[in-house]
């Protein structure tokens, strides 16, 4: 069976949602329908003329890639144009184009952990902070005999974590008091006579995207006609998420060191450096793509290098006067992601019982050559 558009694009989303890309990015669907069966899905970097012929030589019908074919507002459509032509041989052969950008970036698993992985960063952060997780407490009453039913229906909800912790709540027993009204069916007692029941007050904390799940579960398992339950919002942040990632090395390195692991990583050839070679390197952040303006957020912080592409020639004279250094593979290097999304894409599809394959583009779409 193969999957529709709209499905791979939901396990594409469930892994990098679009609420987690940065305003006015140009990602989502970007030509194209998604209102069809999906045969084969090539996942590119860049939509060039040599990708799209490698998605018609494949039988590929959508590309899921990183970099916008439309960044900018058409004025018009003209096909006597390089992307005019691009454009008119995507449709001719009904290829849809979605775009993963900074929400790929920002997806935990995503690109810039990719990229800490690679460098070898130990427990990364994010760089720059975007959003963070409104965090709610979710407490119910139930009698004891269904205490654990109730409380493995909403833990299997995802409620319950905290940090690298699972499952976490907090119960107490007491006693409980209610008088069924003349429309009722009550579970425990009679119409009309106040009854006392044995019951156990759970508590559990809850992300805002699950708030919805938690509650429809716990509705389910519990046995009373109307439950006793509250939802409230905490002061305490959940999961932060942002760009970029910063952390020390699982082993320290020379910055000579580093940009061999950095060239060797992300398959590049070369790599341009700022700093002295023989710097004891401890602390490093990453930031996929171009990553000028974030030096200074790695100053902060108290990095030693960072790590990015498309670095100008002022920025670089910045960085070296603050004491940063500064390895730069070129913003090619986000190349990496094509195996990764291909790898997972791929697993979920299938996962799902669909016979659609995912494949990794294979044209280099550096425009850069080193001489």
């Amino acid at each position: 069976m193969l999957a529709k558009g709209q499905t791979v694009i939901q396990l594409m989303e469930k892994f990098a949602p679009k609420s987690l890309a940065v305003d006015n990015d140009k990602i989502g669907l970007q030509l194209g329908t998604l209102n069809k069966e999906i045969t084969k899905v090539l996942v590119a970097l860049d939509v060039t003329p040599e990708v799209v012929d490698e998605a018609i030589a494949l039988g590929a019908n959508l590309i899921v890639a990183h970099h916008a074919i439309i960044f900018r507002p058409l004025a018009n459509l003209r096909t006597d144009t390089p992307t005019g032509a691009l454009y008119e041989k995507l449709i001719k052969h009904d290829i849809a184009v979605y775009i993963s950008h900074t929400n790929l970036d920002v997806a935990e698993g995503g690109m810039n952990d990719w990229m800490a992985n690679l460098v070898g960063i130990a427990d990364p952060k994010p760089l720059e902070e975007l959003q963070s997780e409104r965090l709610f407490k979710l407490v119910v009453f139930v009698p004891k005999t269904h205490h654990q039913g109730v409380l493995d229906a909403i833990l299997a909800a995802g409620a319950g974590a905290i940090g690298n912790y699972s499952h976490c709540s907090f119960n107490t027993e007491g006693t409980g008091t209610f008088l069924p009204g003349d429309q009722t069916n009550p579970h425990l007692g009679s119409v009309g006579k106040l009854e006392r029941a044995e019951e156990v007050r759970i508590e559990t904390v809850l992300p805002e995207n699950l708030r919805s799940k938690a509650v429809q579960a716990m509705l389910k398992a519990h046995p009373y006609e109307e439950v006793a339950y509250d939802l409230y919002a905490l002061e305490q942040k959940g999961k932060s998420y942002g760009l970029g990632r910063i952390g020390k090395l699982a082993e320290p390195k020379t910055l000579a060191e580093l940009t061999e692991v950095v060239k060797k990583g992300f398959d590049v050839p070369a790599a341009r450096v700022v700093g002295d070679p023989e710097r004891l390197v401890k602390k490093a952040a990453v930031l996929g793509g171009s990553g000028s303006r974030y030096i200074h957020h790695a100053i902060r912080q108290g990095a030693d290098v960072l790590i990015t592409g498309d670095i100008d020639y002022h920025t670089a004279h910045d960085a070296l006067m603050a004491g940063l250094a500064i390895i730069d593979p070129g913003h090619n290097s986000e190349k990496i992601m094509k195996r990764e999304v291909a790898d997972l894409l791929g697993r979920m599809l299938a996962g799902n019982g669909s016979e659609t394959t995912v494949h990794a583009s294979e044209p280099n779409t550096e425009p850069f050559r080193f001489v």
